[in-house]
């Protein structure tokens, strides 16, 4: 396989704030660019100064996934790598889901913190 440079790998997120109701359902959109043809998606949530928490995964090459199980019930994601996309819907919006998500690529981390996406 050939070497991937730094910089083929990107994550894009919309920059503003998502403003919502209690109950609402909504979607946040992550979009992505790789040379890898098959791409993992992660997304991660952090409150305040805390450290990212893990929600869940999507693997391209065998459609799956894995999904922490305090985030099974409301938290779902789907990756399509025509689009390079991999949304997160949040379902039964609660008060307690007021945080900034961030989508993250696979390899996140290649041997140099500021390759990090």
């Amino acid at each position: 396989t050939k070497p991937r440079l730094q910089g083929e790998d990107k994550v894009m997120q919309p920059p503003e704030d998502v403003v919502a109701a209690e109950g609402d359902t909504v979607t946040l959109d992550c979009t992505f660019q790789t040379t890898d043809t098959s791409p993992n998606l992660f997304w991660y949530k952090q409150e305040g100064t805390s450290r990212p928490q893990f929600i869940l995964s999507k693997f391209h090459h065998r459609y799956t996934g894995k999904t922490e199980d305090e985030f099974k019930e409301r938290f779902s994601s789907t990756l399509n790598s025509t689009m390079k996309s991999a949304p997160l819907k949040i379902q039964e919006l609660q008060l307690s889901d007021s945080a900034v998500y961030y989508c993250a690529l696979r390899p996140t981390v290649t041997g140099s913190s500021r390759s990090a996406h």
